[in-house]
C-alpha cells in the first residue's frame, strides 16, 4: 500500500506535488528506488543511521518525505573532483534519519528502534559496507539512475567541444562498477568510458558525449509527474542542451 505525501511547492503558487511513497521504504517503487539512488550516490550508512546530501532544498524535501527524518542546511566550500585548485561555495541539505525512530525520549519500542525497520545497516540496500542490492528497484530504472545522478553526478556543457558532458563521480570504484552496469541495461543509449581516477583520490567515468543528449532527456523524461527530481540538476541540464544545440548551429 502506498501513502501520498505533501511535496514541494513549485514557485508559481500552484499547490504542492502529492510524491506517492510506500509503506515500506524498501519497497519496490519509484520513490523508494530515487531515495536509495541519492543514499548510495551522497549518502553514509551505518548502524546508527543515514546521513544523505543533497544541494536541491526540493529535492531534500521529497528525500524526508520518502523516508522521514531531519534536515539541516549548510554552505559549504568544496574542490572540484576533476580539479582540486577550484573549489566553489553552494547550499548543502542533510538529512538524516536516526536509528532510533521514537520521540526522542529515552525509552522507545523495539519495533520503534530499528533503522527504517531493519536492526542494522546489513539488511538495507546500501549497507555502508560497499554493497548494493538494487534488485528490487529494476523496474524503476529511471528513478534509480536519477538519484545517483543527483547524488554523486555531474552535469556541464563543453565549450571546447559544444556537446554536454555527464559523469559519476565516487569515491568507491565498485558503487561506479554498479552504475555502469545500471546504464547497460537501461532503454536509452548510454555506451559509457572507463573508469578512471580524480585528483582528489576519487574515481570517476562519463557517458559519451554523442549520447548525453538521449541519456539526460529520457532520465528526466517523467520528473514532472511523479515530483522525483532536482530542479536545479534539471535546469542544469536542459541549459547545457540548448547550449550545445546553439553551438551546432
Amino acid at each position: 500500500m502506498s501513502d501520498a505525501v505533501a511535496g514541494t511547492d513549485d514557485g508559481d503558487g500552484a499547490a504542492p506535488l502529492e510524491i506517492e511513497v510506500p509503506a515500506d521504504p524498501l519497497a519496490g517503487h519509484p520513490a523508494t528506488a530515487y531515495f536509495w539512488g541519492h543514499v548510495a550516490g551522497s549518502g553514509d550508512v551505518s548502524d546508527d543511521g543515514i546521513d544523505v546530501v543533497t544541494t536541491d532544498e526540493e529535492s531534500a524535501q521529497v528525500l524526508a518525505a520518502v523516508a522521514g527524518g531531519d534536515l539541516a542546511h549548510d554552505t559549504t566550500t568544496r574542490e572540484y573532483a576533476h580539479d582540486t585548485s577550484i573549489t566553489r561555495t553552494e547550499d548543502e541539505y542533510t538529512l538524516s534519519i536516526g536509528a532510533e525512530r521514537g520521540d526522542g525520549n529515552a525509552e522507545v519500542d523495539d519495533d520503534e528502534s530499528n533503522l527504517l525497520g531493519r536492526s542494522g545497516a546489513l539488511g538495507l540496500p546500501v549497507d555502508g559496507r560497499g554493497n548494493y542490492r538494487f534488485g528490487a528497484f529494476s523496474s524503476h530504472d529511471r528513478e534509480l539512475l536519477r538519484g545517483l545522478l543527483e547524488g554523486c553526478g555531474t552535469v556541464c556543457f563543453k565549450s571546447s567541444s559544444g556537446t554536454v558532458g555527464i559523469s559519476f563521480v565516487h569515491d568507491d570504484r565498485e558503487l561506479l562498477a554498479a552504475i555502469q552496469e545500471l546504464l547497460e541495461d537501461c532503454p536509452a543509449n548510454a555506451p559509457y568510458g572507463e573508469l578512471g581516477e580524480t585528483s582528489s583520490g576519487g574515481y570517476w567515468f562519463g557517458v559519451d558525449d554523442d549520447a548525453a543528449p538521449e541519456f539526460g532527456s529520457w532520465l528526466y523524461a517523467d520528473c514532472e509527474e511523479t515530483g522525483l527530481f532536482a530542479p536545479s540538476r534539471r535546469r542544469k541540464l536542459e541549459r547545457s542542451l540548448e547550449q550545445a544545440d546553439a553551438y551546432d548551429e
